[in-house]
This record gives C-alpha cells, structure tokens and sequence, in this order.
C-alpha cells in the first residue's frame, strides 16, 4: 500500500501538466499542431539521440529497442485487422498506434526511476526506444495509410528524424565519441520539455472533447488491446523466455511489463494532430486511459512485479 500511495504521488505533477495544457489551449489559444511538430522534429530526436549517447551500448543491448519494436508491431498490426472491420471510420488507422505503444516516455519514465532505480531505469530507456521506434516508423505508417497512398506514406517516414537520431547515436557511441559537456545541459533541458510539452499537449487536444469524442468502438478496442493484450503478450515473453533459452533477465522482463501497461501514448496525439486524423478521438481515449492508468498501474505492479 505505501508503495502504491508513493506512486499516485509521483503521477500526479503529470495530471497537473495536462490541465496545464487545457488552460493554454482554452485561454492563451495555444496551438497543439504547432507544438506537436516541434515534438516529432526536434525534441523527440533530442531525447533519442541523447539517451542512446549515454546508453552502455553491446550487442546484446542494441537488440533490446528492437525486440520491443517487433512486439509492438505484432500487437499493433493484428488490432489493425480487427479495428478496419469494427471500427467504422478512418480513425481505426490510429489502432496500431493506440495499441502498440504506450506512454513509456512522459509517464513511464518516473515510474521506472520509482520501481528501479537508476540502473534499472538504463535498460527500461533502451527498451522503451523500441516504442519510439515503432511510433516513427511502422505505427507511423500504418497511420498516414488513413489518409494517404503507400509512397507518400514512406515519404513521410522517411522524413521523420528520429530514426536518423537512433541509428547516428548507436554509431556514435560504439565509436568511442560521447556528447561534449558543454551540450549536456542543453540536452537536460531537452528531456524537460519533453515530458512537459507530451502531457501538455493532449490537454491542448481535448477542447473539443465530449465525452469519449464519438466512437466508443475506437476506445473499447484501443483500451483492450494496450490494458489486456500488451500485458498478457509481456507476461506470456517473461514465461517462455525464463523457462526457456533465458536470454534476459529479470531486470528486461520488468522492464517490457512497465512498458506495456502504460496508457495510449501522448504521442499518438501528438501524431493524430499533425495528420488531422481524428485528434479529438485520440485524444479522448489518451486522456480516460491516462485517468484509468493512475489505478491500473500500481495494481499490476503490485500483482506482478511486487514493488
């Protein structure tokens, strides 16, 4: 009990931030789509770039943002089946990202500081790159083809820099070459903004939210899959793998959990605001998963990881 009163303690500053958010949009006419540019352009890159920098980087690591970009992109494209026959509008493109990934960034990481402290927060972040990944490229993807022609999709990828950060600081750091200490300030900043501006801007999103924004279908699917389906594909991983060849260990199992009952990422906003593809929607469901996520993670917490 005083572990999960510690946590609700530590989650509430981002609430706060979110109705932050509100009063800049309602008040100050604040613009999500402009902040949400900045976002995918310039500061998710930032974190990316900077977190794989001062990541202890092997082989083995490498793999970890991988591994939880293919579970990602196997849970994603199977509610993308069922979301295109249940869903009914051009919202159900946004499924895989809804799904797919969570908020492992603006939310996740305090929580994982809180569970693991700092060394376990290392292998969380490599993980949680993954998520990143899959929201850059084939949850990006699978989003624009709402709206857009296969090539102009992969053109819009292609323009997206966080991949570039990824890869570019891998090489890097395998390099020898780390980031100059009269930058590391800079980059300290960057992730502020980053958790600030990612929970800011679903409150500048929900303006014209009524309720669940129109389509309860939309937030039933997107809640089983990221509340039901990611956890019990997380555990079902931490079963085989340590009855099994024992690949990982504890410490990534944790990790990838944490990862998984995370609520709809801000970033799904952030991403349904610069394709105008149903924003409102998206940031609807974002915002009740966020509520529900306040008593859903120390329960499952408590239940699987006993912290």
């Amino acid at each position: 009990m005083t572990a999960a009163l510690a946590l609700l303690y530590k989650l509430l500053p981002l609430y706060v931030t979110v109705g932050l958010g509100w009063v800049a949009g309602r008040f100050l006419q604040a613009s999500g789509s402009h902040i949400a540019g900045i976002m995918m352009y310039m500061i998710t890159p930032s974190v990316i770039f900077s977190g794989v920098m001062n990541a202890p980087l092997s082989p083995e690591v490498i793999l970890l943002p991988f591994l939880t970009l293919g579970l990602c992109t196997v849970i994603g494209c199977a509610h993308l089946v069922v979301a295109r026959r249940w869903v009914g509008d051009a919202s159900a493109s946004l499924i895989p990202l809804a799904v797919g990934t969570g908020n492992t960034g603006y939310l996740g990481v305090p929580v994982a500081l809180l569970l693991f402290g700092e060394q376990g927060l290392s292998i969380y972040i490599l993980c949680m790159l993954g998520t990143t990944l899959y929201e850059n490229s084939v949850g990006f993807y699978l989003a624009a083809r709402g709206l857009y022609g296969v090539r102009d999709c992969l053109i819009k990828m292609a323009r997206l820099p966080s991949l570039y950060a990824f890869f570019a600081a891998v090489m890097l750091n395998l390099g020898g070459i780390g980031i100059p200490d009269i930058f590391e300030p800079l980059f300290d900043n960057l992730r502020g903004a980053y958790s600030i501006f990612g929970m800011m801007i679903i409150g500048m999103s929900i303006l014209s939210f009524r309720g669940l924004a129109g389509n309860l279908r939309f937030t039933a699917l997107a809640f089983f899959g990221k509340f039901v389906v990611w956890p019990l594909i997380a555990l079902l991983f931490w079963w085989l793998d340590s009855h099994g060849p024992q690949i990982y260990d504890t410490d990534v199992y944790q990790a990838i959990f944490l990862i998984s009952i995370t609520p709809i990422a801000a970033n799904t906003v952030v991403i349904a605001t610069l394709l105008n593809l149903a924003p409102a929607q998206v940031a609807g469901s974002a915002l009740l998963s966020t509520v529900v996520a306040l008593f859903y993670i120390p329960l499952m917490i408590a239940l699987f990881i006993g912290a």
